[in-house]
This record gives C-alpha cells, structure tokens and sequence, in this order.
C-alpha cells in the first residue's frame, strides 16, 4: 500500500471512528442492555392443597414500586433511607414495618391457580435481605393455599415490575418448580405472564431458547463484540475459528456462574466486556496499520496448524480469554445460582443454544458480504471492515469509561 492511499485510509477509519463515538455519546449509557429487572421464584408443595413460594425481588423497586415512588409515602421514605444506608436489617426493619403495602403489591401480581381455581396467598415468616449480583434482594414467602376440592395442573402468573410502572423498561421472572409430581424451570416476562404445569417440553424448550436468542438481540455489546470478530477475519477459517474460540469460552464460564461455581462481581465483568470490544476491533485496526500492500491482506496465508502464524493463535487467546468473561455477563442475564441444580442444567444449555443461533445467524449475514466486497473491491473492503472496527473500537471504549466511573 503507498503512503498516499495509507493516509486515505486512516483518514476514512478516524472520520468513521469520530462519528461513530459522537453519535454514541448522545445515547444512554444503558444502551447495551437496557435497565431490567429480575425476578426469581421457587415453588414446592409442601402439603396438599398447599403451594409454597420463595419469591427475591430487587429491594429498591420493590420500596418503590409498593409505595408507587410517593416521596411522602413512609414506605418510601423508610425503605429508600434503608437502602441508602445499605444495612440489611434496617431494610428488612423497613419492609416489615410496612408489610401489608409489600405483601399487597406482590400478590396483585403473583399468582396461583389449581385446576382453575385462585389460591389464597398467606405471607409465611418475615423479610430477609441477600445479595444477588451487588444487589440487595428482598425474599418474602407465602403459602398458597388452594381449595381441597380442585385437581388438575396449577398455573402461575406473574406481572411483577411492569414496564408500564415506569421503573425498568421490562422485568422476567425466573420460576423452579416442583409440582404435580413435576420439576422444571421457566421464564416469565412481558410476553409471557403465565406457564401450567402441564406445558409440554417443547414449550419449556422454547421459553429458554427465545430468551437466549432475545438476550443477545438485546445485548448490544455482545453483537459488536461479535462484528468485531467478523470485521477482523478474512477468510472463512479465521471466523469459524474466532466463532468457535468463543462459544467454547463463554460457555464454560455460562454454565459455572449460572449453577453458582464461580461468582464474579459486575463491577468487573461489564467493564472487561466493554473493553474486550475495544481490544478485538482495535487488532484489526493495528493490522490494516502493519501491512504493506493490498497483497499482504488478501494473500498471505497462515503456517502451522489449522493454518494459523503466531498473531493468528494470539488472536484466539485473547478471544477466548475475553469470552470467559463474556459467559459471565450472559450467566448474569439470565440469573440462575443454583449450585449443581441439573434440573436447571438442561434449560441452561437451551439458553445457551438460543445464543449461539442467533449468533450464527449473524455470521452468516454479514461475514459472506464483506467478503465477497474484499474479493472485488479490495480497497472498499479494506474501507469497510476498517470502519466498522474503529466505530465498534470506540463504542467499547467509551463503555469501558462510563462503566468504570459507574456513569
């Protein structure tokens, strides 16, 4: 490449890379995932006729969302206070103090049906407060207590933290159950408010599968992660390897956070995302910067096994090292911690599956077009992929700073 046409192309890369970031910076901070909340439930049935349900939910939209945010409300008042203060007792103290508006809010939209009939829901014991990804989490329990003369599947419904009330933009409820002779899990949202017992494995299938291939069309960093992948790999073999380094990654750590065997706190896995974004777009940047000649990028081939040179094989150990933090942050979204629960591992993997064909089809769409445009149009292909990698580069490391001053 001469030094003329070198200079145009760093120029189109930083104008790219420029508009990109200003464009990004007018957009919200949460712009990757969006605020959302989650909720999660346990049922077993102790006794018959009786449904037991362990329900957490985030503490702070809980004080608000029953107060419904009335600032002379001493729910509020009491609750945010205790939240501010961080003490865990003060915060049970709170929600007890003012249990009925809690407990009324709650089972207004949490639900229990056996055989069509409502179950009348009893609050079983006090308030406790935990953690849950740095969060505070309040856990009630209430005891559904249905009519003796009903038989049939029980139904749930839940409603919790609507997008409606203003708070989060959406929340899913995350329900293990064992009942009817039973156990499973699901997953409850906006569109989805209810599951029977009954429902056939296809319908628990799909429920974890949509929400996997939802949470990474949902997840914006993960998608520019991904288009950096694409945008730095010029054969097929390099994608196919770059793909596979990173399902494999993100996976293992996927499955071991999400059945609690390894715990990280978000204030470091969101950050390293980011700014694995940044590192894998800014790669391909450094590449373009090192060749010489058109030749250089359209012929030179690998050597050794799989027909990779050393860069090659350092590329995929840096993907894989930042797709075990990738696993991390999709083990968050989904927010199962059961330590060994295998009655869980199957709709893990299901979640996982949904990812992972979203993700193909992703590669499927963008990979055969920049590469027939670098087959003819070289310099346009080199254009475009650069362009992409700077305004990608630029997006993760403007993350990477918001998430580390917790903008």
């Amino acid at each position: 490449m001469s030094p003329a046409a070198r200079r145009r192309v760093c120029a189109a890369i930083a104008a790219a890379a420029v508009a990109v970031l200003f464009s990004a910076l007018s957009a919200l901070p949460a712009l990757a995932h969006g605020f959302t909340s989650t909720v999660y439930v346990d049922l077993a049935s102790p006794a018959s006729g009786h449904v037991r349900a362990g329900i957490q939910l985030e503490y702070d939209l809980l004080v608000v969302s029953a107060a419904d945010a009335a600032k002379d409300d001493p729910l509020f008042r009491a609750g945010t206070a205790a939240f501010d203060a961080g003490d865990t007792a003060q915060q049970a103290a709170a929600l007890e103090a003012h249990a009925g508006s809690v407990v009324t809010y709650v089972t207004q939209r949490f639900g229990v049906t056996a055989g069509g009939a409502a179950c009348a829901p009893v609050r079983d014991g006090g308030f406790t407060i935990g953690q849950r990804e740095g969060v505070p989490y309040a856990r009630v329990v209430l005891d559904y207590r249905c009519p003796e003369s009903t038989s049939g599947a029980h139904e749930v419904r839940s409603a919790l933290f609507p997008g409606s009330e203003g708070y989060v933009r959406d929340s899913k409820t995350i329900v293990t159950y064992d009942l009817d002779l039973t156990s499973g899990s699901t997953a409850l949202d906006a569109q989805h408010r209810s599951f029977s017992t009954q429902q056939s494995w296809f319908e628990r299938f799909w429920e974890f599968f949509r929400l996997g291939a939802e949470h990474l069309l949902g997840g914006l960093d993960h998608i520019l992660f991904l288009l950096a992948l694409i945008a730095g790999s010029r054969r097929l073999r390099e994608i196919v390897l770059a793909a596979s380094t990173f399902t494999l990654a993100h996976s293992v750590t996927f499955v071991f956070a999400a059945l609690g065997l390894v715990e990280v706190p978000a204030a470091f896995v969101e950050p390293v995302i980011a700014l694995s974004i940044a590192v894998v777009a800014g790669w391909h940047l450094w590449r373009i910067w090192r060749r010489r000649s058109h030749a250089t990028d359209l012929e030179t081939t690998g050597h050794g096994r799989l027909g990779l040179d050393r860069a090659g094989w350092t590329r995929l150990a840096v993907v894989f090292c930042f797709g075990l933090v990738h696993g991390l942050g999709f083990a968050a979204a989904l927010g199962i911690d059961q330590a060994w629960s295998w009655t869980l591992l199957g709709s893990l993997l299901v979640f996982n599956v949904g990812i992972e064909v979203v993700q193909l089809a992703i590669i499927v769409a963008v990979f055969p077009l920049l590469a027939l445009l670098r087959h003819r149009r070289p310099i346009a292909g080199l254009w475009a992929t650069g362009a992409i990698a700077a305004g990608v580069s630029a997006m993760g490391l403007m993350w990477f700073v918001q998430r580390i001053l917790g903008v």
